[in-house]
């Protein structure tokens, strides 16, 4: 194996280029049977100290989140974690999920937004956060939807759940199902609302990685999310999501039960970059609020989305045995995108590997090895390696005349 290694004048990265959701299912996931691959979280982890420090590409950052987990959209990378899969109470961040079910029901053609759902003794006796809906009247489909992404109504869930599915026990069945087509492993469903009860729980980072696929999938009616206020049966409520309000992200949920503490999951686009945050664990709204700001900034100020490789750059100019030319250009045979963390060219190494010298014949597009980046610290990217244009082979005379050169 003919092997050259060389420091990398424009840089390295994290993670190969692609959409979060391939990078999740690089992870070693099975990709359920769904138009897009996702993946099972690992089992759920011991419980951590609440004041540990978070993991980072770049070090430890400390945080008051007791679970927590930011992914790059883009790349699939993971900026933070801590205790991401371990099992915890979601609160209201579920009503992401009964979003999703929702939403797919819209998509497929069997639900309307304009379609009025009754609404039940139960919905309208339900406690906790609500919008409010009127005992034995009808609520179309987008002011339920917006009653439970905006203000986080446990009434609009339950009327969702009962004109979907017939009943929530119903509706929580799909909701387990949808999670298991998702890969969320680490997530196990009760309710519709997130009302406390046993074996209701979710991971940050199957909350992270639904957020991700709302935003994927439904990109139609994911901006129900992003509006700051509601106003239903006379009364107006605020998004309960600060980081919305304050115009840093354009989604998803904040929740709170005594459990579970304080929770928010929010995405944010900047400069063609997407940041999925989920942190839950919190001891206030206050906290929560200047916790989740404070690693919004961070994700985005410590990393870089770069293009470090173009399809068809030329790596080496490798030698040909017994063909027309005696050297052929070794190309990329892809673009490699990695994000990467501010400081990443200082160390970063490539290494071009592939069996030499070619035998010719050559035809353009062949695949002949690799080449591989490696950040310090060890993390690597790997791409195909394949040959930029075709080599004939020597005919008779020609490889006579070139074995008598040698």
């Amino acid at each position: 194996m003919h092997t050259r290694r060389f420091l990398l004048a424009g840089g390295a990265a994290l993670v190969s280029s692609g959409s979060a959701l391939t990078a999740y299912a690089r992870k070693g996931h099975k990709a359920p049977a769904h138009p897009v691959a996702a993946a099972a979280a690992p089992p759920a982890a011991a419980s951590t100290v609440a004041d540990a420090p978070a993991s980072t590409p770049v070090g430890p950052v400390d945080t008051v989140a007791r679970w927590a987990c930011i992914l790059d959209y883009n790349s699939g990378a993971t900026l933070l974690e801590k205790a991401a899969d371990e099992r915890m109470p979601p609160s209201s961040l579920t009503k992401m999920m009964t979003a999703y079910v929702t939403f797919s029901m819209l998509r497929a053609g069997r639900l309307k937004l304009d379609q009025a759902l009754p609404v039940s003794e139960k919905a309208w006796r339900m406690q906790g956060s609500r919008m409010f809906v009127p005992l034995g009247q009808s609520v179309p489909v987008q002011d339920l939807i917006q009653g439970t992404v905006i203000q986080s109504g446990n009434d609009a869930c339950i009327v969702l759940a009962e004109g979907i599915s017939g009943s929530e026990e119903q509706f929580v069945a799909v909701m387990n199902d949808t999670a298991a087509k998702l890969g969320l492993h680490n997530t196990h469903f009760m309710n519709a609302t997130g009302w406390p009860a046993d074996n209701h729980y979710m991971s940050a980072r199957d909350v992270a990685y639904l957020a991700l696929r709302l935003v994927h999938d439904f990109p139609e009616y994911y901006h129900y999310f992003s509006e700051k206020e509601f106003f239903f049966n006379k009364i107006r409520q605020e998004n309960r999501n600060s980081l919305v309000v304050k115009g840093l992200a354009d989604g998803l949920k904040t929740g709170h039960t005594d459990a579970g503490g304080f929770g928010l999951c929010a995405s944010a686009l900047r400069d063609g970059r997407r940041i999925v945050m989920a942190l839950n664990g919190m001891p206030s709204d206050h906290v929560r609020a200047r916790e989740s700001e404070r690693l919004l900034g961070w994700s985005f100020a410590n990393f870089e989305s770069a293009k470090i490789l173009n399809k068809g750059d030329v790596i080496e100019q490798a030698p040909v045995w017994m063909g027309q030319s005696q050297t052929v250009p070794l190309v990329v045979s892809q673009d490699l995108t990695m994000l990467l963390p501010h400081g990443w060219r200082s160390g970063t190494h490539v290494a071009l590997d592939y069996q030499g010298p070619l035998a010719a014949p050559l035809k353009a597009g062949q695949s002949v090895g690799q080449v591989t980046v490696t950040l310090p610290g060890g993390r690597q990217a790997s791409l195909p390696v394949v040959v930029g244009q075709d080599v004939p082979a020597l005919g008779l005379l020609g490889r006579a005349a070139r074995r008598l050169h040698l």
